[in-house]
This record gives structure tokens, sequence and C-alpha cells, in this order.
């Protein structure tokens, strides 16, 4: 019985080592699938040839590969912002454990969070397919219309500043108050609350991904700004505020692309 609490406590000490050890591990790895052009140059290969790229037919292959890169891109520039959740989703249970509690395992909760964002990569890749069609996208993956461009910076702009961002951006910036308000037991729970989580961080930053379209989802540059970006306004102490000024830039930004479109179109 004397040897049962240092037990115990070697087994919470290693949990979390594991927790954070793999999410480290899931950033990195998606991050340098990214850097090191392993997605980017698959992509690239699918989109040689302009009048070709265009109008090539999607097959099951291609648009597999094309879930597979917004699918780990959503992981590698998500994942860092949630970890504080997901690290105080596992203290809760070592807690629970600690107590002889049922234990639930931390990856089922990051599981969830992880579908919510493939549900994600699953219309943009419709979307995308959508705008090819309509010769709206270039072979590097960026809006060829100033129009289209201006719309999505004046749009992600406005919805920065509208009352359901920030009730999103609140439960992100705030773990605490999301486990007290959607804590549930076992397996099923967690799962659930890793939807939860996982939808509440949609709410918050899916306008801000739909701009990968703008600037191009090959652009490395682009999607690391972005992700930088939803970390500072997840983690910073006034990343509340922050997104109100980037919604303003933002606006700024679409309105004097729409009048360069405008001058061309005279």
């Amino acid at each position: 019985m004397a040897g049962e609490p240092s037990s115990l406590e070697e087994v919470l000490k290693r949990d979390r080592h594991i927790v954070i050890g793999g999410l480290v591990f899931v950033s990195v790895v998606s991050w340098l699938y990214i850097l090191t052009g392993v997605g980017m140059g698959e992509m690239a290969s699918a989109t040689e040839g302009a009048a070709s790229a265009m109008r090539r037919a999607w097959s099951p292959a291609y648009g597999g590969l094309m879930l597979a890169m917004w699918w780990v891109m959503m992981v590698a520039m998500m994942l860092p912002s949630a970890a504080p959740m997901v690290l105080l989703f596992a203290a809760v249970n070592r807690k629970a454990r600690q107590q002889g509690q049922p234990y639930v395992k931390t990856s089922l909760f990051a599981a969830g969070y992880v579908v919510v964002w493939g549900g994600f990569s699953l219309v943009a890749v419709f979307l995308q397919w959508g705008l090819e069609r309509l010769l709206l996208l270039s072979p590097m993956l960026h809006v060829s219309s100033l129009y289209l461009g201006a719309a999505l910076l004046i749009g992600a702009g406005v919805y920065q500043l509208t009352p359901l961002k920030q009730v999103c951006l609140r439960h992100c910036r705030s773990p605490i108050e999301f486990i007290a308000r959607y804590w549930r037991r076992g397996a099923g729970g967690a799962l659930r609350m890793g939807l939860q989580h996982g939808l509440f961080c949609l709410g918050c930053c899916w306008v801000l991904m739909t701009l990968l379209f703008y600037a191009g989802i090959m652009n490395l540059w682009w999607i690391g700004g972005i992700a930088v970006y939803v970390l500072l306004e997840k983690l910073a102490p006034a990343g509340h505020r922050l997104g109100r000024y980037a919604g303003g830039l933002l606006i700024f930004w679409g309105a004097w692309v729409l009048v360069r479109a405008l001058v061309r179109w005279a």
C-alpha cells in the first residue's frame, strides 16, 4: 500500500507527458508535411498546365488527395491553438483517476476535435471543385477574380465583428468555462466534448480558413500567417481585441481590391 501513491503519481506524470508529446508530434508531423513540400509537391504536380488543370476531371483519387491536403493543413493550423483545452481535459481526467473514478483517454477528445475540421476540409474540397469548374481558381489554387477576392476579404472582415464570432472565440479562449459547462462522462462524453469544442473553433475560424483561397492553398507564407494569427487570437491576453482590429483591416483590404477591380473594368 505504501508504494501505491508513488506508483499512481508516476502513472499520472507519464500520462501528462504522453498527451503533450502526442500534441507536439502530430503538430510537428503535419507542419513538416506541409513545409517540406511533400503535400504541396503532390498538389503542384496535380495542377500542372493551366488550361488542362481548370478542366481536368476530378477522380476519386484526386479528390482524396485534396481532402488529405486540406485536413493536414487544418490539423497543423488549428491543433496548436487547441492545446490548452486538450491539456486541461487530460488534467481533469488525471484527477478523476486519482480519485478512483473512470478514466477516459484524451485521444477521444482530440479525435472529436479533428473530425470537425475533417468535415470542414470536405466542404473546402467541394468549394475548390466548384471554383475550378467556374474557372475562378488559378492552377496554383488561388482565386483568379479580383471581385471574388474582394468578397472573401470583406466577408472575413465583417464576420470578425459579428456576435457569433465573439461567442465562439470566447469559448475557445476559456477552457475552464468550457469544461465546467460541457463536461460529459465516459468515452462517448469525451468524443462529444471534442466535437463541441471543435464546432466552437470552427465557428470562430472557418471564414479565416476560406482566405486560403485568396492567396493560394499552396502559399506557405499565407498558411503560416493565418496559423500564427489564430494562435494569437486564441491565446494572447488581448486576443479578443485583435479580432476586431483584424476585421477592420480585412474590410479595408477588400475595399482596396474592389476599387482595383472597378478601375481595371473601367
